[in-house]
């Protein structure tokens, strides 16, 4: 086993998925996924400018052979013997907010080509090189999945988007199951609000009910996932739910 070990974040952008990315780097040399390499490209820049150790890979997670291009590319960077300490699925897709009458049968399955194949592809190209790290791994090896609160409660007109994510809920329990044994940690949070990333910050302004402590921080959203990576193994944490105190729920 290499003593090279990385944190991988799929779905960096300017909010939560760049969080996460600085908040691993202190740790870990960070590979950034994103389908646009404008996504990703200021956030490696910052963290390798901070001293941290970050590359950026333009990646299509729903597909299996751009996933496989991205781990053929890890290996020349880190060596094929490389390993995965932590490994953060934080993709997502555009709710397709319409009647379901009105709704395509390519909207409907554009959700779950990202939420469900995408997290899918994910977790069978990361989790072999999480098992052969648990040896090697400052904390538990990792698998978080970013779920939301249609993970739990589907919406009218949001059918697309909740039947990605209850896939995605799915499919985090039934590994957190088979790979916890195995000394492999695999959560699924359930961010319950309006994250307050700088695009969504301007679009609330005149919302009148949100305020910059009614929206949830990135930067928590990241301490939370790096909670739960350095949880003992005697006490892991399957789930956890994120909302700011005025969320109704």
């Amino acid at each position: 086993m290499s003593s090279r070990l990385v944190a991988v974040v799929a779905g960096v952008g300017r909010g939560t998925g760049a969080a996460i990315a600085h908040k691993f780097a202190s740790q870990y040399p960070v590979v950034c996924l994103a389908r646009n390499p404008e996504s990703y490209q200021e956030v490696v820049s910052n963290i390798n400018k901070s001293g941290g150790n970050a590359i950026g890979v333009t990646t299509d997670l729903s597909s299996a052979k751009s996933l496989g291009s991205t781990f053929d590319r890890l290996e020349k960077e880190f060596g094929d013997d490389f390993g995965v300490s932590a490994a953060v699925f934080n993709a997502s897709t555009r709710p397709v907010h319409k009647p379901f009458l009105e709704l395509t049968e390519d909207e409907y399955a554009g959700g779950y080509d990202i939420l469900g194949r995408g997290a899918f592809l994910f977790a069978q190209a990361t989790l072999p090189r999480l098992v052969k790290s648990v040896e090697a791994s400052p904390h538990p090896p990792s698998l978080i999945f970013t779920g939301a609160t249609a993970s739990i409660k589907s919406s009218a007109e949001l059918v697309s988007f909740s039947n990605g994510k209850w896939a995605l809920r799915s499919l985090a329990q039934s590994l957190a199951k088979e790979f916890g044994p195995q000394g492999v940690h695999v959560a699924h949070t359930i961010i319950d609000g309006v994250i307050g990333i700088p695009t969504t910050v301007e679009a609330m302004k005149g919302a009148g009910r949100y305020t910059k402590d009614t929206l949830i921080e990135p930067e928590a959203i990241a301490d939370a996932y790096w909670y739960l990576h350095t949880q003992p193994k005697s006490a892991f944490s399957w789930e956890i739910d994120i909302r700011p105190f005025a969320e109704k729920w």
